[in-house]
């Protein structure tokens, strides 16, 4: 007798077989963030550090850096949840199984390729636009896969009459992914056919560095933290119509800084900013008690630190298009917002909803994962500090310190990596106590 889709123990393996492949995509955006994406980071600082200047360094290995952890890491880690979120569907369709592998064969090998491709040029001119196109196929797969989720039930847990706001800002994120993995794309085709090396072009790559933070993991970032935040951290109802202002603030900003005009950009960005900060509630107090069972009571300060990190970034951006003259007030502003940020809320939010999405573990250390937020954020704050100093010459002295900062957050991602495989090694929370 054939079995229906909707049978029970059909869906059921459907789900655990989805939960399996979220762990190897967290797993694979580990790697990808410990070995080329904050490994290469602290070699090329150390390199930069001796110099005193990063004008010696090949900006393909920086380049192979900053598209390891955005894409390799955050990118495999929405991808990963995104598939995951079928099985929160009434029914999970059979071909979204084999479109989770097929999706992460060729995310994996398109971000794989361009680190190596940058670092060793290997048939480069051809290797650069491959990659591209084997990550924009990774996520049209998700995409067609994930568009097939209806926010039926979410209406009747939400007790709205429509989608809830933070489901439209995640698809906002969704198309600011695709839009930059687009871009990624024609960059590499034109580098491919014009450049002399597989580094995108320094006006180009600033434009595109705006794509692959402000207009995706920002606003997912902000999607995600109007449906957990509030639950987690006790929060108060949040802002719908202010988050949704944010949003568009946002968007007029991306749009501002791909025409060029980067003073009015960095200004709207902070006013973005400054209105999700008032929309999410973060700074208010709790009207209820946090949920930090299994975590370390101190992850509802590291949030918000997180997004004291996202107002800071986008003032000091303010003050790099303005004042900038060496790259420091630049780079500064976004290793804020990528590690003070961006980085912070994943260690935050991924360790407190990961363990159970992969198998309803157990987080294994409470202990580390403080340990691993209070390391990253001390290299973070020497990092933006020392890099604003000893960039733009106001404190040469400040140089020594760059690659302390990058040690410190070295030790940070590996703890967060031993943490969640620990977590993922250890048997499901149901099941731990009968062993």
């Amino acid at each position: 007798m054939q079995i229906l889709r909707s049978d029970p123990e059909t869906i059921r393996s459907r789900e655990l077989e989805l939960q399996r492949m979220l762990v190897v995509w967290i797993v694979t955006g580990l790697v990808f963030m410990l070995l080329p994406g904050t490994f290469l980071g602290v070699w090329n600082l150390i390199r930069i550090s001796g110099a005193h200047t990063a004008a010696q360094l090949d900006p393909a290995w920086i380049q192979a850096h900053g598209h390891a952890q955005i894409f390799g890491w955050i990118g495999t880690f929405i991808l990963g949840i995104g598939f995951y979120s079928l099985t929160k569907m009434g029914r999970i369709p059979e071909f979204a199984i084999w479109r989770a592998r097929v999706s992460w064969v060729l995310w994996t090998t398109g971000v794989a390729l361009r680190w190596a491709t940058n670092l060793w040029q290997w048939y480069w001119r051809w290797m650069l636009p491959a990659s591209a196109v084997l990550e924009l196929a990774g996520c049209l797969l998700f995409l067609a896969t994930v568009s097939r989720h209806r926010p039926g039930q979410e209406r009747a847990s939400e007790g709205q009459g429509g989608r809830p706001v933070w489901m439209y800002v995640v698809m906002a994120g969704s198309i600011g992914f695709l839009i930059s993995l687009t871009a990624n794309l024609a960059a590499a085709i034109q580098s491919a056919a014009a450049g002399v090396s597989p580094a995108i072009s320094h006006d180009i790559n600033q434009r595109l560095l705006v794509l692959f933070t402000w207009a995706f993991p920002v606003i997912t970032i902000w999607g995600f933290s109007a449906r957990w935040l509030p639950v987690f951290l006790g929060l108060p109802d949040l802002g719908g119509r202010m988050l949704l202002a944010a949003l568009a603030v946002d968007v007029a900003g991306v749009g501002a800084a791909m025409a060029g005009w980067w003073i009015a950009a960095m200004v709207v960005f902070l006013g973005s900013a400054i209105l999700s900060v008032a929309a999410l509630r973060v700074f208010k107090p709790s009207v209820r008690p946090p949920k930090t069972t299994g975590v370390h009571p101190t992850f509802p300060l590291f949030v918000r630190i997180a997004y004291s990190w996202l107002l800071i970034a986008a003032a000091v951006s303010v003050c790099a298009a303005l004042w900038d003259k060496a790259g420091g007030l630049w780079g500064s502003s976004r290793h804020a917002l990528t590690v003070g940020f961006m980085a912070a809320m994943v260690f935050s939010i991924g360790q407190r909803v990961l363990p159970a999405f992969g198998g309803m573990h157990v987080l294994y250390s409470p202990r580390l994962m403080f340990c691993s937020l209070a390391l990253l954020n001390t290299g973070c704050l020497l990092r933006v500090v020392s890099e604003i100093g000893a960039y733009e010459s106001y404190l040469p002295v400040l140089w020594p310190l760059l690659p302390v900062s990058a040690v410190i957050e070295l030790t940070a991602v590996t703890l967060f990596a031993v943490n969640l495989l620990m977590t993922f090694l250890q048997p499901p929370a149901h099941l731990a106590g009968a062993i």
